[in-house]
């Protein structure tokens, strides 16, 4: 989480995968944001992943292009999260989150097992945005979390209110939500 912390971090590469809450302020189109970014770290059952998917306003369902098995749960991922959404159980309204497909570690170009047409293709058949990115460049990340929180900004009638000034999102990482 560059982005969230401003500067590489040797434990977010190397430690073991547990789920944590990121707690960042930034300024979107003149609104002072704050988010609370829910990294999953891909590791829950289903009933896990229901409930955090009840949780977020947007999200970023992350695969690496070094997994293909972490490419193949984003598509079932981005169908659990909309069913999850549009059920008249939730109690939030009827508006879908922003979601994106983001493409991790694309700077591993000789260990890569899925193309980028692979993305964008799933991308195109989803009707999402994608992004391909390495973590390793805190920009392309900010860009991802920008147009998710930008979405939520923008769309008052989902859950999020810009009188509030505050925003949840996932993001998943290996397949699961982050």
């Amino acid at each position: 989480m560059l982005w969230v912390q401003g500067c590489p971090s040797q434990a977010w590469g190397d430690r073991l995968r547990a789920e944590m809450i990121y707690r960042h302020m930034a300024v979107i189109d003149g609104e002072m944001v704050h988010f609370e970014i829910l990294d999953t770290a891909g590791q829950e059952d289903s009933l896990q992943i229901e409930e955090k998917i009840k949780w977020g306003d947007g999200f970023a369902v992350v695969y690496s292009v070094t997994d293909r098995c972490s490419f193949d749960e984003v598509m079932r991922l981005c169908f659990l999260i909309n069913h999850i959404h549009a059920s008249p159980r939730r109690s939030s309204g009827s508006e879908q989150p922003p979601v994106v497909i983001v493409g991790n570690k694309k700077d591993l170009q000789f260990d890569r097992m899925v193309s980028t047409e692979d993305g964008e293709n799933l991308s195109k058949a989803l009707k999402l945005p994608f992004y391909e990115i390495s973590t390793r460049d805190s920009y392309e990340e900010t860009v991802v979390v920008l147009y998710v929180s930008r979405e939520d900004v923008l769309c008052p009638s989902y859950t999020f209110s810009p009188s509030s000034s505050s925003c949840t999102a996932e993001v998943s990482s290996g397949g699961g939500l982050r």
